[in-house]
């Protein structure tokens, strides 16, 4: 029997919504900064995680705030609230967590201070600008979603020979080998040697959709840089720099999504898989923080509580003393 406080739903999938009371534990873990809930799952049938002092043998259970976890003997702690960091990605860093091909990745070069963050969305390994990173895995859902309709600007230097009409024409889309891809911003900046550089702006992303638009055009993408996600922007962030946003301009930016994300209830989405953005619409007031930047282009790149008590220091990973959690 379960002890009060612990829900075991169906179990059809550890990430179906169950109509249960609380939260699967794996969520609850990764929300506290533990692992993530696949490392989870893995502690827990691996038999280091217990719930109200009885060890799990399975993922396949809710819990609510009453219900004490701990992992390998020491208590986890209460979920920070969600927050958002904007990361100047050098070139070079491959976004995921584990390279099979044994490359450096962008979290191998955040500061230890960070807690355990994800990645919205991917940059490909020679792309480099603004990654926006987060710890609350409805808010990583949420910016991904093609529905929230946030615009992705970049700054791109190009080899070849760029004609403007046909930069132009690209604001009705254009089909390649079959592909159809919507609506871009392109307009030519400046002209440096073999290069050129261009803005462009995307409302849709597929693949390594910038780089297979401007090959159609006689145009080889030799740098690219993104300058901005939505209303968040690179601004002077220098390369490997990290910034969290002020959780004011969260609640700004979000407006009624803030509180569904606070309360865990974003729908579930599909990450972003490609090397590029996946759609947008810009909206709102555009942050950027202040300094100064090396990007190296000719032009610099311009960019651009309520579940929120006090969050936790950067410093916490992992258990901490308070044994309880919050939603």
């Amino acid at each position: 029997m379960l002890q009060q406080g612990m829900n075991k739903p169906s179990d059809k999938t550890s990430e179906q919504k169950s109509s249960y009371a609380g939260d699967r534990i794996a969520k609850v873990m990764a929300r506290a900064g533990v692992c993530s809930r696949r490392d989870a799952e893995r502690m827990i049938a691996d038999g280091r995680v217990a719930v109200n002092g009885r060890k799990l043998a399975t993922p396949a259970l809710n819990v609510t705030p009453r219900d004490q976890i701990t992992v390998d003997g020491k208590p986890v702690g209460e979920p920070d609230p969600p927050r958002l960091w904007r990361y100047h990605k050098p070139a070079g860093l491959v976004t995921t967590n584990r390279d099979p091909q044994g490359r450096e990745t962008v979290f191998q070069k955040l500061p230890a201070s960070l807690p355990r963050v994800n990645a919205v969305g991917r940059l490909d390994i020679n792309t480099e600008g603004l990654l926006l990173l987060t710890n609350d895995g409805g808010m990583k859902r949420f910016l991904e979603l093609p529905s929230t309709g946030w615009l992705r600007r970049y700054r791109v230097r190009a080899f070849g020979k760029a004609d403007e009409a046909r930069l132009a024409a690209l604001k009705k889309g254009i089909e390649i080998d079959g592909v159809n891809y919507r609506s871009i911003e392109a307009t030519l900046d400046s002209k440096q040697g073999g290069n050129v550089w261009l803005t462009m702006a995307l409302r849709e992303g597929k693949n390594r959709e910038i780089k297979k638009v401007l090959e159609a055009l006689d145009l080889k993408v030799n740098r690219l840089i993104r300058l901005s996600f939505g209303p968040f922007q690179l601004g002077q962030l220098e390369p490997g720099r990290v910034e969290e946003v002020p959780r004011r301009v969260l609640r700004q930016q979000l407006g009624k999504n803030w509180q569904a994300i606070v309360d865990g209830s974003i729908p579930k989405g599909v990450d972003d898989e490609s090397d590029e953005p996946q759609a947008g619409k810009s909206g709102g007031a555009k942050f950027a923080a202040k300094g100064r930047t090396n990007s190296g282009a000719d032009k610099k790149p311009q960019s651009g509580k309520k579940r929120g008590d006090k969050p936790r220091s950067d410093k916490s990973k992992g258990p901490s003393k308070n044994a309880r959690h919050k939603r």
